[in-house]
């Protein structure tokens, strides 16, 4: 199969996407003109270091990069400060410098706390994301954005902090969990949802068998990683368009931390009952027919992924505190709700002005549908 190349183009901070197979095995060809010396430093966790991390040294040490490794624990709580201090001490402690490169090797919890740490070390250090998860290959790993989680709510510290290459190697894909996959293609579908009917159209089509598809998996994630690029590339820092991306994002967030970050509920499963509530509240709205949420919704039952609040086990909070659990996102604005609706499949926009009674009472039934 083919690598595609697609470009970010950020003026002095513009870097690569190269989606294909084969890629962690070529990463030391592919860093190594980074380099202003061959040195690296790959922080990684348990899981992936047991699939990933020896071919990923042996690549890099073929290319004559002296390698230092670190490993922490699985898991959203890894996106923590005492995780983030702690990859920040290390790297001090290699003496990384400003023309050094570090490599973040894992998912979107690698990826955010490890491009955290290259953009506060030393005011800005160089980083390579080798994104191993769908979800992180399709989204987290592309567009700058890093941080970690806070009792107070996901992704609230953090920073813009572009890296220098992404490779996506699809390859490993065939490692994960079905969860896991399923869980990241909540962030593929919210690409044909927010801004490209057609290629939701053609997941209509080729979901079901994308697993085991190599050439339709590398065109999901090159059309994904596109459509975030294109959008990145016209609003960096998240003034306007970029917040398309957030579709489905703010229900989401809420039951994330409804739920403790744990594996009652994975992100990309919540971004997919965002994304099924999200649509139905623009229903509700009278922006879009009654056919588009059912279709979002049939689509993510054949694929076999959570779709209602009455999918995720144990207890939920009640409506206030769903809604107050929102006022904590990223996404108020003068206090006000900011959510991603949908004039239909496709076609969405942000609004700030949403009724909260409509919300109030989607929630209710959505609640409702548990008992």
């Amino acid at each position: 199969m083919a690598l595609d190349v697609v470009p970010v183009a950020l003026g002095a901070r513009s870097y690569e996407v190269r989606v294909g197979p084969g890629l962690i095995d070529r990463a030391g060809a592919e860093i190594a003109p980074l380099l202003a010396r061959k040195r690296a430093a790959v922080i990684t966790d348990e899981n992936v270091a047991k699939l990933h991390l020896p071919r990923l040294v042996a690549a890099l040490e073929a290319e004559g990069i002296a390698v230092a490794t670190l490993v922490l624990p699985a898991g959203e709580a890894t996106k923590s400060w005492p995780h983030f201090s702690r990859a920040v001490e290390w790297l001090l402690e290699q003496r990384i410098e400003r023309r050094d490169i570090v490599v973040a090797l894992g998912g979107g919890v690698i990826g955010d706390l490890v491009g955290f740490a290259a953009a506060v070390l030393r005011r800005g250090v160089r980083f390579v994301q080798i994104p191993t998860s769908l979800l992180a290959q399709v989204d987290s790993s592309v567009g700058g954005k890093t941080g970690i989680n806070t009792a107070q709510g996901k992704n609230l510290v953090g920073a813009f902090h572009q890296p220098s290459l992404v490779l996506a190697d699809i390859g490993v894909l065939d490692s994960l969990p079905r969860r896991d996959f399923l869980a990241g293609y909540g962030e593929v579908v919210k690409y044909g949802l927010l801004g490209d009917s057609a290629f939701f159209e053609w997941l209509e089509r080729a979901g079901p068998g994308l697993a085991t598809t190599p050439d339709d998996l590398q065109r999901a994630v090159r059309r994904s990683v596109e459509m975030k690029a294109g959008i990145v590339e016209r609003d960096e820092t998240e003034e306007g368009e970029r917040a398309l991306l957030n579709l489905g994002h703010t229900f989401c967030h809420a039951l994330e931390k409804a739920t403790g970050y744990s594996d009652r509920l994975l992100h990309g499963e919540g971004v997919a009952i965002g994304c099924a509530l999200a649509f139905e509240l623009s229903q509700r709205l009278g922006l879009c027919s009654q056919e588009a949420p059912s279709r979002v919704r049939a689509h993510l039952r054949a694929m076999g992924m959570k779709v209602d609040l009455a999918d995720i086990q144990g207890d939920l909070p009640n409506t206030a505190e769903l809604v107050r659990l929102m006022g904590q996102d990223k996404k108020v604005i003068d206090g006000r709700l900011r959510f991603i609706l949908a004039e239909g499949i496709g076609a969405a926009f942000v609004a700030e002005d949403v009724p909260l009674d409509v919300v109030t009472t989607l929630l209710d039934d959505a609640l409702g549908q548990r008992r």
